[in-house]
Protein backbone atom coordinates (compact mmCIF):
# COMPACT_ATOMS: atom_id res chain seq x y z
CA UNK A 1 0.00 0.00 0.00
CA UNK A 2 1.30 3.41 -0.98
CA UNK A 3 2.53 5.52 1.98
CA UNK A 4 1.56 2.66 4.35
CA UNK A 5 4.11 3.54 7.03
CA UNK A 6 3.13 7.19 7.37
CA UNK A 7 -0.56 6.21 7.25
CA UNK A 8 0.01 3.75 10.11
CA UNK A 9 1.84 6.48 11.99
CA UNK A 10 -1.13 8.85 11.59
CA UNK A 11 -3.49 6.19 12.93
CA UNK A 12 -1.27 5.54 15.99
CA UNK A 13 -0.82 9.26 16.73
CA UNK A 14 -4.56 9.85 16.57
CA UNK A 15 -5.20 6.77 18.73
CA UNK A 16 -2.90 8.02 21.51
CA UNK A 17 -4.42 11.49 21.56
CA UNK A 18 -7.93 10.08 21.46
CA UNK A 19 -7.18 8.45 24.81
CA UNK A 20 -5.64 11.61 26.23
CA UNK A 21 -8.29 14.05 25.02
CA UNK A 22 -11.31 12.00 25.90
CA UNK A 23 -10.09 11.11 29.37
CA UNK A 24 -11.45 14.56 30.28
CA UNK A 25 -14.89 13.04 30.88
CA UNK A 26 -13.40 10.57 33.35
CA UNK A 27 -11.37 13.35 34.97
CA UNK A 28 -14.55 15.44 35.37
CA UNK A 29 -16.16 12.60 37.33
CA UNK A 30 -13.08 11.67 39.36
CA UNK A 31 -12.09 15.18 40.50
CA UNK A 32 -15.59 15.53 41.95
CA UNK A 33 -14.93 12.41 44.01
CA UNK A 34 -11.27 13.11 44.81
CA UNK A 35 -11.10 16.85 45.38
CA UNK A 36 -14.68 17.79 46.36
CA UNK A 37 -15.39 20.06 43.39
CA UNK A 38 -18.83 20.68 41.88
CA UNK A 39 -20.01 19.82 38.37
CA UNK A 40 -19.65 23.49 37.41
CA UNK A 41 -16.04 23.61 38.62
CA UNK A 42 -15.14 20.22 37.14
CA UNK A 43 -16.51 21.39 33.79
CA UNK A 44 -13.52 23.77 33.53
CA UNK A 45 -11.26 20.80 32.79
CA UNK A 46 -12.54 20.82 29.23
CA UNK A 47 -11.81 24.53 28.64
CA UNK A 48 -8.25 23.90 29.89
CA UNK A 49 -7.93 21.48 27.00
CA UNK A 50 -9.98 23.30 24.39
CA UNK A 51 -8.75 26.84 24.96
CA UNK A 52 -5.18 25.52 24.74
CA UNK A 53 -6.07 23.84 21.45
CA UNK A 54 -7.56 27.08 20.12
CA UNK A 55 -4.68 29.31 21.24
CA UNK A 56 -1.91 27.03 19.94
CA UNK A 57 -3.76 26.46 16.68
CA UNK A 58 -4.14 30.21 16.17
CA UNK A 59 -0.47 30.89 16.89
CA UNK A 60 0.98 27.98 14.95
CA UNK A 61 -1.31 27.34 11.97
CA UNK A 62 0.34 30.01 9.82
CA UNK A 63 3.80 28.67 10.62
CA UNK A 64 3.29 24.90 10.68
CA UNK A 65 3.88 24.42 6.95
CA UNK A 66 7.34 25.92 7.35
CA UNK A 67 8.08 24.01 10.56
CA UNK A 68 6.98 20.71 9.00
CA UNK A 69 4.06 18.42 9.82
CA UNK A 70 6.26 15.48 10.82
CA UNK A 71 8.44 17.64 13.05
CA UNK A 72 5.34 19.14 14.72
CA UNK A 73 3.95 15.69 15.49
CA UNK A 74 7.27 14.54 16.96
CA UNK A 75 7.39 17.63 19.18
CA UNK A 76 3.87 17.00 20.48
CA UNK A 77 4.45 13.31 21.17
CA UNK A 78 7.73 13.93 22.98
CA UNK A 79 6.28 16.67 25.19
CA UNK A 80 3.11 14.81 26.16
CA UNK A 81 5.08 11.66 27.00
CA UNK A 82 7.04 13.62 29.60
CA UNK A 83 3.90 15.24 31.06
CA UNK A 84 2.11 11.89 31.42
CA UNK A 85 4.99 10.53 33.48
CA UNK A 86 5.03 13.59 35.77
CA UNK A 87 1.35 14.21 36.63
CA UNK A 88 0.59 11.02 38.67
CA UNK A 89 3.32 12.11 41.08
CA UNK A 90 1.55 15.42 41.84
CA UNK A 91 -2.16 14.61 42.29
CA UNK A 92 -4.52 17.56 42.65
CA UNK A 93 -7.19 19.51 40.78
CA UNK A 94 -4.61 22.04 39.57
CA UNK A 95 -2.33 19.27 38.29
CA UNK A 96 -5.22 17.72 36.37
CA UNK A 97 -6.07 21.06 34.78
CA UNK A 98 -2.42 21.61 33.82
CA UNK A 99 -2.33 18.12 32.31
CA UNK A 100 -5.19 19.04 30.00
CA UNK A 101 -3.53 22.33 29.08
CA UNK A 102 -0.59 20.24 27.85
CA UNK A 103 -2.87 17.72 26.14
CA UNK A 104 -4.71 20.49 24.29
CA UNK A 105 -1.54 22.26 23.24
CA UNK A 106 0.04 19.09 21.86
CA UNK A 107 -3.16 17.91 20.18
CA UNK A 108 -3.35 21.17 18.26
CA UNK A 109 -0.04 20.28 16.63
CA UNK A 110 -1.11 16.69 16.02
CA UNK A 111 -4.49 17.51 14.47
CA UNK A 112 -3.22 20.26 12.19
CA UNK A 113 -0.44 17.96 11.02
CA UNK A 114 -2.66 14.90 10.55
CA UNK A 115 -5.36 16.78 8.65
CA UNK A 116 -2.82 18.45 6.40
CA UNK A 117 -0.88 15.22 5.82
CA UNK A 118 -4.04 13.45 4.64
CA UNK A 119 -4.16 15.89 1.73
CA UNK A 120 -0.59 14.90 0.81
CA UNK A 121 -1.05 11.12 0.90
CA UNK A 122 -4.49 10.80 -0.76
CA UNK A 123 -4.97 11.12 -4.51
CA UNK A 124 -8.51 12.57 -4.83
CA UNK A 125 -11.52 13.86 -2.92
CA UNK A 126 -13.21 10.45 -2.69
CA UNK A 127 -10.14 8.86 -1.13
CA UNK A 128 -9.78 11.91 1.13
CA UNK A 129 -13.29 11.72 2.62
CA UNK A 130 -12.98 7.94 3.01
CA UNK A 131 -9.58 8.14 4.75
CA UNK A 132 -10.83 11.00 6.91
CA UNK A 133 -13.68 8.83 8.18
CA UNK A 134 -11.40 5.83 8.73
CA UNK A 135 -8.90 7.84 10.76
CA UNK A 136 -11.69 9.46 12.77
CA UNK A 137 -13.12 5.98 13.40
CA UNK A 138 -9.71 4.90 14.73
CA UNK A 139 -9.77 7.99 16.93
CA UNK A 140 -12.97 6.58 18.43
CA UNK A 141 -11.29 3.18 18.89
CA UNK A 142 -8.83 5.01 21.12
CA UNK A 143 -11.77 6.62 22.86
CA UNK A 144 -13.32 3.18 23.36
CA UNK A 145 -10.08 1.79 24.78
CA UNK A 146 -9.65 4.52 27.35
CA UNK A 147 -12.79 3.59 29.29
CA UNK A 148 -11.43 0.12 29.98
CA UNK A 149 -7.94 1.43 30.74
CA UNK A 150 -9.18 3.94 33.31
CA UNK A 151 -11.89 1.75 34.85
CA UNK A 152 -9.19 -0.80 35.68
CA UNK A 153 -7.37 1.86 37.72
CA UNK A 154 -10.44 3.30 39.47
CA UNK A 155 -11.17 2.13 43.03
CA UNK A 156 -14.98 2.25 43.33
CA UNK A 157 -14.76 1.28 47.01
CA UNK A 158 -12.63 4.32 47.81
CA UNK A 159 -13.95 7.42 45.99
CA UNK A 160 -11.07 9.53 47.36
CA UNK A 161 -8.42 7.32 45.73
CA UNK A 162 -6.31 8.98 43.02
CA UNK A 163 -5.15 5.62 41.63
CA UNK A 164 -6.86 6.48 38.31
CA UNK A 165 -4.04 8.92 37.59
CA UNK A 166 -1.65 5.95 37.27
CA UNK A 167 -3.31 5.22 33.92
CA UNK A 168 -1.28 8.13 32.53
CA UNK A 169 1.92 6.12 33.01
CA UNK A 170 0.55 3.62 30.49
CA UNK A 171 -0.58 6.37 28.13
CA UNK A 172 2.84 8.02 28.38
CA UNK A 173 4.40 4.74 27.31
CA UNK A 174 2.07 4.51 24.30
CA UNK A 175 2.91 8.08 23.36
CA UNK A 176 6.61 7.27 23.50
CA UNK A 177 6.06 4.29 21.19
CA UNK A 178 4.13 6.54 18.78
CA UNK A 179 7.08 8.95 18.85
CA UNK A 180 9.52 6.20 17.89
CA UNK A 181 7.27 4.93 15.06
CA UNK A 182 6.92 8.41 13.57
CA UNK A 183 10.65 8.99 13.93
CA UNK A 184 11.22 5.98 11.66
CA UNK A 185 8.64 7.14 9.06
CA UNK A 186 9.32 9.35 6.05
CA UNK A 187 6.98 12.04 4.70
CA UNK A 188 7.47 14.07 1.51
CA UNK A 189 5.92 17.46 2.36
CA UNK A 190 7.08 19.28 -0.77
CA UNK A 191 3.59 19.44 -2.32
CA UNK A 192 2.28 21.29 0.74
CA UNK A 193 4.97 23.96 0.71
CA UNK A 194 3.88 27.41 -0.52
CA UNK A 195 5.39 28.45 -3.84
CA UNK A 196 6.55 31.74 -2.32
CA UNK A 197 7.58 32.53 1.21
CA UNK A 198 5.51 35.25 2.91
CA UNK A 199 6.02 37.10 6.19
CA UNK A 200 4.14 35.49 9.10
CA UNK A 201 1.98 38.61 9.47
CA UNK A 202 0.82 38.14 5.88
CA UNK A 203 0.02 34.48 6.54
CA UNK A 204 -2.02 35.42 9.62
CA UNK A 205 -3.89 37.88 7.45
CA UNK A 206 -4.65 35.09 4.97
CA UNK A 207 -6.26 33.06 7.76
CA UNK A 208 -8.62 35.90 8.59
CA UNK A 209 -9.43 36.42 4.90
CA UNK A 210 -10.19 32.72 4.57
CA UNK A 211 -12.40 32.75 7.67
CA UNK A 212 -14.37 35.74 6.38
CA UNK A 213 -15.63 33.96 3.28
CA UNK A 214 -19.34 32.95 3.49
CA UNK A 215 -18.83 29.26 2.76
CA UNK A 216 -16.01 29.01 5.31
CA UNK A 217 -18.15 30.83 7.89
CA UNK A 218 -20.97 28.35 7.30
CA UNK A 219 -18.52 25.50 7.77
CA UNK A 220 -17.07 27.06 10.94
CA UNK A 221 -20.51 27.37 12.54
CA UNK A 222 -21.28 23.77 11.56
CA UNK A 223 -18.06 22.45 13.10
CA UNK A 224 -18.53 24.58 16.25
CA UNK A 225 -22.06 23.31 16.85
CA UNK A 226 -21.22 19.67 16.11
CA UNK A 227 -18.37 19.61 18.63
CA UNK A 228 -20.57 21.41 21.16
CA UNK A 229 -23.03 18.51 20.89
CA UNK A 230 -20.37 15.79 20.90
CA UNK A 231 -18.39 17.11 23.87
CA UNK A 232 -21.45 17.94 25.98
CA UNK A 233 -22.50 14.28 25.73
CA UNK A 234 -19.07 12.70 25.93
CA UNK A 235 -17.71 14.70 28.84
CA UNK A 236 -20.73 14.22 31.07
CA UNK A 237 -21.79 10.70 30.14
CA UNK A 238 -19.78 9.07 33.00
CA UNK A 239 -21.24 11.63 35.42
CA UNK A 240 -24.74 10.97 34.01
CA UNK A 241 -24.27 7.23 34.52
CA UNK A 242 -23.03 7.74 38.05
CA UNK A 243 -25.35 10.48 39.35
CA UNK A 244 -28.52 9.97 37.33
CA UNK A 245 -28.49 6.24 36.58
CA UNK A 246 -26.82 5.55 39.97
CA UNK A 247 -24.13 3.21 38.68
CA UNK A 248 -20.81 2.69 40.52
CA UNK A 249 -17.95 4.92 39.34
CA UNK A 250 -15.95 2.18 37.59
CA UNK A 251 -19.06 0.83 35.84
CA UNK A 252 -20.13 4.37 34.89
CA UNK A 253 -16.78 4.83 33.15
CA UNK A 254 -16.88 1.42 31.46
CA UNK A 255 -20.36 2.00 30.06
CA UNK A 256 -19.18 5.26 28.54
CA UNK A 257 -17.36 2.97 26.10
CA UNK A 258 -20.70 2.31 24.37
CA UNK A 259 -20.64 5.87 23.05
CA UNK A 260 -17.07 5.49 21.82
CA UNK A 261 -17.73 2.10 20.28
CA UNK A 262 -20.87 3.23 18.50
CA UNK A 263 -19.10 6.34 17.19
CA UNK A 264 -16.15 4.29 15.93
CA UNK A 265 -18.57 1.92 14.17
CA UNK A 266 -20.50 4.83 12.67
CA UNK A 267 -17.37 6.45 11.26
CA UNK A 268 -16.07 3.19 9.85
CA UNK A 269 -19.39 2.57 8.10
CA UNK A 270 -19.45 6.18 6.92
CA UNK A 271 -16.06 5.64 5.29
CA UNK A 272 -17.79 3.04 3.09
CA UNK A 273 -21.19 4.71 2.66
CA UNK A 274 -19.89 8.15 1.72
CA UNK A 275 -18.07 6.65 -1.25
CA UNK A 276 -21.51 5.89 -2.68
CA UNK A 277 -23.98 8.48 -1.35
CA UNK A 278 -24.21 12.26 -1.24
CA UNK A 279 -22.76 13.51 2.05
CA UNK A 280 -25.47 16.13 2.62
CA UNK A 281 -28.45 13.76 2.64
CA UNK A 282 -26.58 11.26 4.83
CA UNK A 283 -25.78 13.92 7.45
CA UNK A 284 -29.27 15.44 7.56
CA UNK A 285 -30.75 11.97 8.04
CA UNK A 286 -28.27 11.28 10.84
CA UNK A 287 -29.16 14.48 12.70
CA UNK A 288 -32.90 13.81 12.51
CA UNK A 289 -32.37 10.31 13.88
CA UNK A 290 -30.18 11.71 16.68
CA UNK A 291 -32.94 14.07 17.79
CA UNK A 292 -35.41 11.18 17.82
CA UNK A 293 -33.03 9.09 19.95
CA UNK A 294 -32.75 11.84 22.59
CA UNK A 295 -36.54 11.95 22.85
CA UNK A 296 -36.68 8.17 23.27
CA UNK A 297 -33.76 7.70 25.68
CA UNK A 298 -34.18 10.52 28.22
CA UNK A 299 -37.62 9.42 29.53
CA UNK A 300 -36.03 6.03 30.31
CA UNK A 301 -33.66 7.78 32.73
CA UNK A 302 -36.54 9.34 34.66
CA UNK A 303 -37.05 8.24 38.25
CA UNK A 304 -34.30 5.60 38.29
CA UNK A 305 -34.15 4.25 41.84
CA UNK A 306 -31.06 3.11 43.69
CA UNK A 307 -29.93 -0.29 42.48
CA UNK A 308 -27.22 -2.75 43.37
CA UNK A 309 -25.88 -2.76 39.85
CA UNK A 310 -22.45 -4.37 39.82
CA UNK A 311 -22.12 -5.21 36.14
CA UNK A 312 -23.38 -4.48 32.66
CA UNK A 313 -26.38 -6.79 32.90
CA UNK A 314 -27.74 -4.90 35.92
CA UNK A 315 -27.65 -1.45 34.29
CA UNK A 316 -30.87 0.36 33.29
CA UNK A 317 -31.89 0.54 29.63
CA UNK A 318 -30.97 4.22 29.28
CA UNK A 319 -27.31 3.37 29.90
CA UNK A 320 -27.38 1.29 26.70
CA UNK A 321 -29.72 3.28 24.47
CA UNK A 322 -28.59 6.89 24.81
CA UNK A 323 -24.89 6.27 23.94
CA UNK A 324 -26.02 4.85 20.58
CA UNK A 325 -26.34 8.48 19.53
CA UNK A 326 -22.65 8.18 18.67
CA UNK A 327 -23.45 5.77 15.83
CA UNK A 328 -25.84 8.30 14.32
CA UNK A 329 -23.78 11.46 14.77
CA UNK A 330 -20.49 9.80 13.78
CA UNK A 331 -20.30 10.75 10.06
CA UNK A 332 -20.98 14.47 10.54
CA UNK A 333 -17.64 15.87 11.68
CA UNK A 334 -15.18 14.04 9.38
CA UNK A 335 -17.49 14.52 6.39
CA UNK A 336 -17.80 18.31 6.70
CA UNK A 337 -14.07 18.61 7.38
CA UNK A 338 -13.29 16.62 4.26
CA UNK A 339 -15.68 18.65 2.10
CA UNK A 340 -14.03 21.94 3.04
CA UNK A 341 -10.45 20.62 2.87
CA UNK A 342 -10.82 18.99 -0.53
CA UNK A 343 -12.10 22.34 -1.78
CA UNK A 344 -8.77 23.97 -1.02
CA UNK A 345 -5.33 23.71 -2.64
CA UNK A 346 -2.89 21.73 -0.48
CA UNK A 347 -0.84 24.75 0.70
CA UNK A 348 -4.08 26.13 2.24
CA UNK A 349 -4.76 22.97 4.27
CA UNK A 350 -2.61 24.14 7.18
CA UNK A 351 -4.59 27.38 7.52
CA UNK A 352 -7.93 25.63 7.15
CA UNK A 353 -6.92 22.93 9.62
CA UNK A 354 -6.08 25.68 12.08
CA UNK A 355 -9.56 27.18 11.68
CA UNK A 356 -11.15 23.74 12.09
CA UNK A 357 -9.25 23.12 15.30
CA UNK A 358 -9.82 26.58 16.78
CA UNK A 359 -13.58 26.57 16.34
CA UNK A 360 -13.94 22.91 17.23
CA UNK A 361 -12.11 23.62 20.48
CA UNK A 362 -14.32 26.62 21.23
CA UNK A 363 -17.37 24.46 20.53
CA UNK A 364 -16.13 21.81 22.93
CA UNK A 365 -15.52 24.36 25.67
CA UNK A 366 -18.95 25.91 25.19
CA UNK A 367 -20.67 22.53 25.25
CA UNK A 368 -18.89 21.41 28.40
CA UNK A 369 -19.59 24.62 30.33
CA UNK A 370 -23.26 24.76 29.31
CA UNK A 371 -23.81 21.10 30.17
CA UNK A 372 -21.99 21.43 33.49
CA UNK A 373 -24.14 24.42 34.42
CA UNK A 374 -27.45 22.78 33.44
CA UNK A 375 -26.41 19.52 35.11
CA UNK A 376 -25.63 21.32 38.37
CA UNK A 377 -28.58 23.73 38.40
CA UNK A 378 -31.29 21.46 36.97
CA UNK A 379 -30.64 17.79 36.19
CA UNK A 380 -28.72 15.40 33.97
CA UNK A 381 -31.80 14.69 31.88
CA UNK A 382 -32.36 18.40 31.27
CA UNK A 383 -28.70 18.81 30.28
CA UNK A 384 -28.98 16.10 27.63
CA UNK A 385 -32.43 17.26 26.44
CA UNK A 386 -30.66 20.55 25.65
CA UNK A 387 -28.79 18.81 22.80
CA UNK A 388 -31.98 19.12 20.75
CA UNK A 389 -31.29 22.86 20.39
CA UNK A 390 -27.83 22.60 18.78
CA UNK A 391 -28.96 19.61 16.67
CA UNK A 392 -31.63 21.87 15.15
CA UNK A 393 -29.13 24.68 14.61
CA UNK A 394 -26.69 22.27 12.96
CA UNK A 395 -29.31 21.14 10.44
CA UNK A 396 -29.86 24.79 9.49
CA UNK A 397 -26.10 25.41 9.16
CA UNK A 398 -25.61 22.36 6.93
CA UNK A 399 -28.40 23.50 4.62
CA UNK A 400 -26.68 26.89 4.26
CA UNK A 401 -23.26 25.24 3.85
CA UNK A 402 -24.53 22.96 1.08
CA UNK A 403 -26.24 25.83 -0.72
CA UNK A 404 -23.09 27.95 -0.62
CA UNK A 405 -21.00 25.03 -1.82
CA UNK A 406 -23.34 24.51 -4.75
CA UNK A 407 -23.48 28.20 -5.73
CA UNK A 408 -19.82 29.10 -5.27
CA UNK A 409 -17.67 28.71 -8.34
CA UNK A 410 -14.48 30.67 -7.70
CA UNK A 411 -13.92 32.30 -4.33
CA UNK A 412 -11.25 32.43 -1.61
CA UNK A 413 -8.67 31.28 -4.18
CA UNK A 414 -10.21 27.88 -4.82
CA UNK A 415 -12.72 26.28 -7.11
CA UNK A 416 -15.52 24.58 -5.20
CA UNK A 417 -16.31 22.38 -8.19
CA UNK A 418 -13.10 20.48 -7.38
CA UNK A 419 -14.65 19.17 -4.19
CA UNK A 420 -16.38 16.36 -6.06
CA UNK A 421 -19.23 16.06 -3.53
Amino acid sequence: MHNWKIKLSLFINYYVFAILLNSSGIAILQVQNNFAVTEKDAAWIDPCKDISIAVVSFLVSSYITRFGYRRAMLTALGLISAVCFIVPNAPGFLAVKLLFVAVGSCFALIKMSVYSTIGIITKDSKEHISFMNFIESFFMVGNLTLYFIFSSFVDSNNPQSTSWLNAYYLIGGLSLLAFLLLLSSALDESSAKPTTEKPLTAEFSEMFKLAAQPIVLAFIFSAFIYVLIEQSIQNFLPTFNNKVLLLPAALSIQMGSILAGSTATGRFLAGLILKKLNWFYVLIGCLLCAAALVLVAMPLAQDVTATNATGWLDAPAAAYIFPLIGLILAPVYPAINSVILTSLPKPKHGLMSGLIIIFSALGGTTGSLITGYIFHEYSGQTAFYFTLVPITLLIICLVIFKRLQKNTATNVDFDMSKAGH
